[in-house]
């Protein structure tokens, strides 16, 4: 079986397009030949840094496909020629689009409808890119597959997919992501000049995110409490719309308590949710929401949102709130942050959630949906 997989999204840059599926095409490129050993498996990647495992094939686009213009027409006219080239059995794209020819079946990944549920947090291209393109995808492809019940149902009460056509593959948590010794994180922390105590936020900054309403949760408690030491940390790098984020810190005068270090390379994510207090992440919506899984894989106590895919991830394992009530974050924030046995307690319990998503999974639930999507196909439905 030869199975092409488009990897153009995969970037080892420090921008924030190296978060989110970037995370999901680089561990499911790594997982994917042991879970089909006897496959011809060819990715087709754009980032010359990207070093291929055992087993799987690569094909360094020649066109400098980190332009999402390039990358468009890359996908919609040299990708069809060359799965045909390479005579695929089924085409992968791992982030919503296929091309509109395509020489073989198609398996399309959704990872949320984001761009259907939150249109105003999109520049006016990006949306409608993304919605055309998305659902013409979704229609041809002969398996879609979701990140989460949360996305099936969206792909299905938006769009009208049928449920039985779509695999939720839920999304695994790298084995670095696990608890590390007091002197080793206390090391960390001296290297990199952190805060005794901190709260933690990871994640891109643009309007989904929902932080702003962290930060201003954040000066509530800190205003009730009276605390003066405690920080907020909030990682990660610049989206879209994240002017408004810098511009709320001043007007809540907490400019000396929020500190903003950029982008997190992913070798150290683990140690920046194991500094921390807690971790706190009340996303407006989420195809998955992996930032909460890893911290929670790391013994971290979490705080996030009772909507869209969130509580499918953390279960009971984390303190759930309605992201839209800042007050409601900052009374979490207080909970976690004054009871000593709660945060054990959600740390325990987290640890134990964590270890039922791994990569090895992904990639098994991965190869079965190619093998329904083949099967349909045969069968000549």
């Amino acid at each position: 079986m030869q199975v092409g997989l488009n990897a153009q999204l995969l970037s080892l840059g420090e921008t924030y397009r190296s978060a989110g599926i970037h995370g999901y095409i680089q561990h499911l490129l790594h997982a994917l030949p042991a879970a089909a050993p006897r496959w011809r498996l060819i990715a087709f990647v754009g980032d010359t840094r990207f070093r291929a495992p055992q087993g799987l094939e690569v094909r360094y686009t020649r066109w400098p496909t980190g332009n999402p213009w390039v990358r468009i027409v890359w996908e919609q006219s040299v990708q069809p020629w060359i799965a045909w080239r390479e005579r695929l059995h089924l085409l992968h794209a791992l982030a919503y689009v296929t091309p509109i020819i395509a020489p073989c079946p198609t398996v399309v990944t959704v990872h949320d409808l984001s761009f259907v549920r939150y249109p105003e947090a999109f520049r006016p291209f990006n949306r409608l890119y993304l919605r055309v393109m998305t659902r013409r995808s979704v229609f041809r492809a002969r398996r879609v597959i979701a990140d989460s019940v949360s996305t099936q149902r969206d792909l299905t009460r938006w769009w009208g997919v049928p449920a039985e056509r779509i695999s939720v593959v839920p999304i695994g948590v790298g084995e670095a992501f696990s608890p590390a010794s007091k002197e080793h994180v206390e090391a960390f922390r001296r290297r990199r000049g952190l805060p005794r105590r901190f709260i933690l936020y990871l994640g891109t900054l643009e309007p989904r995110k929902n932080v702003i309403a962290v930060i201003e949760a954040f000066a509530r408690w800190a205003r009730a409490s009276g605390d003066r030491e405690l920080q907020l940390i909030v990682g990660g790098a610049k989206g879209w719309y994240y002017e408004r984020i810098f511009s709320r810190v001043q007007e809540l005068g907490m400019g000396d308590r929020v500190r903003f270090p950029g982008y997190i390379p992913a070798d150290e994510l683990p140690d920046w949710y194991r500094a921390a207090e807690v971790f706190v992440y009340p996303s407006l919506y989420e195809g998955f929401g992996l930032p909460p899984l890893e911290a929670m894989a790391c013994g971290t106590p979490v705080i996030t949102s009772n909507t869209s895919s969130l509580p499918e991830v953390v279960g009971d394992a984390a303190l759930k709130v309605d992201p839209h009530d800042v007050e409601a974050i900052a009374e979490a924030l207080a909970r976690l942050l004054e009871d000593a046995d709660l945060r054990q307690q959600l740390r325990e319990a987290g640890l134990a959630r964590a270890r039922l998503f791994s990569w090895e999974r992904t990639a098994r639930e991965t190869i079965a949906a190619y093998c329904l999507a083949l099967e349909r196909g045969s069968s000549g439905q």
